[in-house]
């Protein structure tokens, strides 16, 4: 009876790699030299790529993390000699990229939204945020028909991977929001691995789990009666506290921002036109998403993208929905920030 959980579990981690699923192991790093589709023949290359970079576009190394806070991006990593000028790296955990982006081996990189904080207070502020990537990425799930709201939670378990980590801090403030205490009114069941929740909810152990996209996707083509009970985004919404739930940030170092005004301009702007691209076109997306293999799955991949709320949100937008956040994790855990929070000028362009 044990066996089938664990086939599950080693498949689903297989499946994926999501920075919120980081368990360890260092997997190769692939560039766009070695990653790119390598004609328009074989239907991967967008039909409407932007344009060339303009002259001013310097030389540039980006780094981003295989799940939803590289998916937005796909569209500008096709472009047609884009190796040329801008080079991107895709990394399976944020600890792969971190110590490259403090010692200027990189210029710009997308990490989790807390991290860009610990970033910017471990550098003393050499570290910008250049615009929100992702928004919330979390949702309960549930085998059954029982969480219609936040407060159905009350007396429940909940099988959940990112003990200490965002997860868990936005879990335990949507909680307390709505009127439950998490240490007392419900059981969080912390697991290593999101894969061990999936395989927990298949083998009858659990019946309610928190799970990041696309991990819920995987999950649902696993197990039938599968369904997603609350969007934790639209929870977080919901609340109205001028803040908004978010999983992923771009980010550069200061210096480079400094030097390079015009080509930090520039990738902005192709970054969102990307965005548009990507959610507007999900089925072609999704083809370059595993073709990058940023998820191996593009049938996952489509049917994932519509609920990865993928966005380039920058300048004040990107400050009130950030800073509110930020504001969140530091009063439930003052570590999640790196200490303290960061100062104005960390927001870009706010």
């Amino acid at each position: 009876m044990k066996l089938y959980p664990r086939i599950l579990s080693l498949s689903l981690t297989v499946l994926l790699l999501l920075s919120l699923a980081a368990c360890g192991r260092k997997p190769d790093i692939p560039d766009t030299a070695s990653t790119a589709p390598e004609s328009d023949a074989q239907g991967l290359v967008p039909s409407d790529p932007p344009a060339e970079l303009p002259p001013e576009a310097v030389q540039t190394r980006f780094a981003t993390l295989k799940g939803p806070t590289a998916m937005g991006l796909v569209h500008l990593m096709s472009m047609p000699g884009i190796g040329e000028h801008w080079t991107f790296t895709l990394a399976g955990s944020a600890d792969e990229v971190t110590p490259a982006l403090i010692k200027g081996d990189l210029d710009v990189a997308c990490v989790p939204a807390n991290l860009a904080s610990v970033l910017y207070n471990k550098t003393e502020g050499g570290v910008v945020c250049l615009a929100v990537n992702t928004l919330g990425v979390l949702y309960i799930v549930e085998n059954g028909d029982e969480i219609q709201s936040v407060a159905d939670l009350a007396g429940k378990t909940i099988v959940s991977a990112g003990k200490g980590s965002t997860p868990e801090y936005g879990l335990r403030y949507l909680l307390s929001e709505n009127g439950i205490d998490p240490d007392r009114d419900v059981t969080i069941d912390w697991k290593s691995e999101h894969s061990e929740c999936v395989a927990a909810l298949a083998s009858g152990a659990a019946t309610v789990a928190m799970l990041p996209q696309p991990f819920v996707t995987a999950a649902q083509n696993k197990l039938e009666h599968l369904r997603v009970a609350l969007d934790l985004t639209a929870e977080w919404d919901a609340l109205d506290n001028g803040s908004a739930m978010i999983t992923g940030v771009a980010v550069a170092r200061r210096a480079f921002v400094e030097e390079h005004p015009e080509t930090v301009k520039c990738f902005l702007q192709y970054y969102a036109q990307s965005v548009d691209w990507v959610n507007a076109n999900p089925a072609e997306a999704a083809e370059l998403i595993a073709a990058y293999g940023i998820i191996e799955s593009a049938a996952i991949a489509e049917q994932a993208l519509p609920h990865c709320n993928i966005v380039c949100l920058t300048g004040q937008e990107m400050y009130e929905k950030l800073s509110g956040y930020l504001q969140v994790l530091s009063a439930a855990a003052p570590e999640a920030v790196g200490g303290e929070l960061p100062r104005d000028d960390f927001f870009y362009g706010a």
